[in-house]
């Protein structure tokens, strides 16, 4: 049974990276690419689409995590296979959040992505060893990982804004931004912003 494939990447040289590796395998079939997460969401939408490799960034507009949600919460949707360079909770958990079946970065070993290809269409998952550790790691100490709120508030803090132009993005008050950050000094065990942002890059939490 042959599996039918979408590229959705920004990027032609990637997309046609990922076309020359896939054409080889056998029962792997790329019938359509798109270079934007809304074109990825209205081709999915065809029906003639197994697996969709998505890219998470795509410059302005819808992002991948989004794109993956709208695919996704369709009656018989394609899976989406996430395929990125990003490993940092603040990409991963949004997208396996989204709906996404699989996970992997673009430096994988080609066996590797025609597998994950493949395990995508059986419904099965596929993550990057880096972000299977992570998330193992959210679970054996719940107690110190950062929600996907606190991530994204850090993410901010990490792209210079203010207390309250972060309440402002996030549609916070600037008081529920600081109970936030203060949630986050107490598991990094840190007492600055600055620390704050060093320790959650080290760790892998956002990504700089």
């Amino acid at each position: 049974m042959t599996i039918r494939l979408l590229l959705a990447d920004d990027h032609p040289v990637v997309r046609a990276g990922l076309r020359a590796v896939l054409e080889t395998e056998p029962g792997l079939l790329v019938v359509a690419e798109t270079a934007t997460a809304e074109g990825a969401v209205d081709r999915a939408a065809a029906g003639d689409i197994d697996v969709v490799l998505m890219d998470l960034q795509f410059g302005k507009g819808m992002g991948g995590a989004e794109a993956t949600a709208r695919i996704t919460a369709r009656p018989d949707a394609p899976r989406v296979l996430i395929v990125t360079t990003y490993d940092s909770d603040a990409d991963t958990l949004p997208a396996i959040e989204a709906g996404a079946t699989g996970y992997l970065l673009k430096d994988a070993p080609p066996e590797d992505l025609a597998a994950a290809v493949r395990t995508a269409a059986a419904g099965r998952t596929t993550l990057a060893p880096t972000v299977a550790d992570r998330l193992m790691n959210r679970l054996r100490t719940p107690g110190t990982a950062l929600t996907r709120r606190e991530t994204e508030v850090l993410t901010l803090v990490a792209d210079g804004l203010s207390n309250h132009a972060i309440g402002q993005r996030l549609h916070l008050t600037e008081g529920t931004v600081k109970s936030h950050l203060a949630r986050i000094y107490n598991k990094l065990g840190v007492d600055s912003r600055t620390a704050a942002v060093a320790v959650a890059t080290d760790l892998g939490l956002i990504r700089r």
